[in-house]
């Protein structure tokens, strides 16, 4: 286990490296500001919860997480899973359910499943990243048209709802009073004031980066619509009240009944949480190499960033938090700004903390259609058009996994488009295995020799499978059949993978033959073959330099006494 724990290893004090970690963590912080907050209320569970997160949850995977540079927190893909669960089970289910994903995080650290991401294909990554950025899009129309999201639908159908309220309004809410859509006093709709802010925060967003990259950009576009809203008495929706400290850590009430009802949720929970956290981990190490050839090879341990991920859900759910995952944006700017080690990550959260201490009435007086702009430009930001192009012209059943798993997340949720993703890639990968499976009928070596005609010696290049299986034992019945062969010789030297379905096509296809008069003889059998083969009651294997005169001989043998029969 001691792989799986902190150790001095994971720091360098340097003054150069030390330098870099705290620049970058600055940045990093002030980057995760809004973010943090965006997220939370995107969750339903509050601003509050996004700050907590991102300070406890930060740095709990900082310290016991397996990537050097992998910055953690609230991110969109679980403020998406648990608004649902939020509707249904209400704010209070949060801190169980985060405490048993975390559990469930844990374990397969500790048991050692961090590989098993790998498993993800490309098409089903990129699809359900698509789906991810389409939903938190649309989570923010309520607040960027201004009017209160209904709950209980699926948020396409909320979002389109959304937009008919505020145009057609019956009961628009500003500032937590139902208006009619018009704002009191002013004879304005809701919903230009709170697009107006949405415009400005994504104006800024897009522009700043090319005027001066220094910046911090959702920050300023943040700051700037706070100001003008406070300038102009904008009657906009605000975040208001925010705790001035971390909440004193409290357990849930977890009995058998409860944990019974949110199992599901946990299990939702700790998939996405695993699954976007090694994805985001994977990622950092390849941009960290990238960027600087000496950077250690062992920046990234899957199985210690399950063990990180676990404990940070945890402790987030002990103070109040959500739970939290790798952030692959925020990660991205870490490693962009420098960043060696994982100080970086620790120093972002105690930004944010300092923050909570120092500056939370301001901070409550943000507009919450500031931090749906904020998400809104982050969404398409998450959408890379190359990426997107890339995966639609690379093959059809690529295309068609991609666009499944993207329509799935959106219409469904996020764990059942990884679920039928994986089954639709599946299903693609093994019918091209199967068509790669192929049956030749090989010459004999060595010159001819009478009654060769009535030899065949077929060769199985490929996967003898249960997709491939019938299809071989049919070609290869149906040849030795027209061409009135006395013996039958497999050649299974270029078999590289072999299920029990496949072993048993091939005993039912020696029994096939033999009943039909053949002697049939196997030779080149792989040495992890031959323990299948046995078990299926396929004993005819032959050393391969001897199967061919083996084979010769029967045929003689079969000729003098002029019988097929006794082959």
């Amino acid at each position: 286990m001691r792989d799986l724990l902190p150790s001095r290893s994971d720091y360098d004090l340097r003054p150069r490296t030390l330098r870099s970690d705290l620049l970058a963590g600055v940045t990093v912080g002030v980057v995760a500001l809004p973010l943090a907050l965006a997220f939370g209320v995107s969750s339903g569970v509050g601003p509050a919860a996004g700050l907590v997160t991102a300070v406890v949850a930060g740095v709990v995977a900082a310290v016991f997480g397996g990537s050097h540079l992998q910055i953690s927190g609230p991110t969109g893909a679980m403020a998406v899973v648990l608004a649902p669960i939020v509707a249904q089970h209400g704010v209070g289910s949060v801190a169980l359910v985060t405490l048993l994903g975390g559990a469930l995080v844990l374990a397969c650290g500790v048991l050692r499943l961090g590989r098993v991401v790998t498993y993800v294909p490309w098409p089903v990554v990129e699809g359900f990243t698509l789906g991810i950025a389409a939903i938190i899009f649309l989570q923010q129309v309520p607040a960027a048209v201004g009017v209160a999201a209904e709950t209980g639908h699926n948020t396409l159908v909320t979002a389109v709802r959304s937009v008919g309220a505020a145009l057609w309004p019956s009961g628009a809410v500003v500032d937590g009073t139902v208006v009619e859509g018009v704002v009191h006093g002013s004879g304005t709709p809701a919903w230009v004031w709170t697009l107006t802010v949405v415009a400005v925060v994504a104006v800024v967003m897009l522009v700043l980066p090319h005027v001066a990259r220094a910046l911090p950009a959702s920050l300023v576009a943040v700051a700037l619509v706070t100001v003008l809203a406070e300038v102009l008495h904008a009657p906009v929706p605000r975040i208001g009240e925010l705790p001035d400290a971390l909440p004193l850590p409290v357990l849930p009430d977890a009995t058998p009944a409860l944990v019974r009802d949110l199992a599901g949720a946990a299990l939702a929970v700790a998939a996405l949480a695993a699954i976007e956290s090694l994805l985001s981990a994977r990622v950092a190490a390849g941009m960290s190499a990238e960027a600087d050839p000496d950077a250690p090879a062992d920046a990234y341990h899957p199985d210690r960033e399950l063990v990180g991920q676990g404990l940070a859900s945890l402790a987030s759910g002990v103070f109040g938090g959500i739970p939290a995952t790798g952030a692959i944006a925020r990660t991205a700017v870490n490693v962009r700004t420098g960043a060696r080690t994982r100080l970086s990550a620790v120093v972002h959260a105690l930004v944010i903390l300092a923050v909570i201490y120092l500056a939370t009435g301001p901070v409550g007086r943000i507009p919450l259609a500031a931090l749906a702009g904020v998400l809104m430009v982050t969404s398409f930001r998450m959408i890379g058009a190359r990426t997107i192009r890339s995966v639609l012209a690379s093959s059809r059943p690529d295309a068609l996994t991609f666009v499944v798993t993207a329509v799935v997340t959106v219409a469904f949720d996020l764990i059942v488009a990884v679920q039928i993703g994986l089954v639709v890639a599946a299903f693609f990968t093994l019918r091209s295995l199967a068509r790669a499976t192929s049956v030749h009928r090989d010459p004999l070596p060595g010159p001819a020799r009478e009654g060769d005609e009535h030899i065949a010696l077929f060769r199985i290049d490929g996967a003898m499978f249960f997709g491939a299986a019938d299809r071989i034992l049919g070609e290869v019945t149906a040849a030795s059949v027209r061409d009135d062969v006395l013996v039958v010789v497999l050649r299974l030297s270029h078999l590289r993978v072999m299920d029990a379905t496949g072993g048993r096509a091939l005993a039912d296809l020696v029994a096939e033959l033999e009943r039909r008069g053949m002697t049939v003889l196997v030779k080149g059998v792989q040495p992890e073959h031959g323990k299948l083969l046995r078990a299926v009651g396929l004993r005819h294997a032959v050393r391969p330099d001897e199967a061919v005169e083996l084979a010769r001989a029967r045929v003689r043998e079969a000729l003098l006494r002029g019988t097929r029969g006794e082959a």
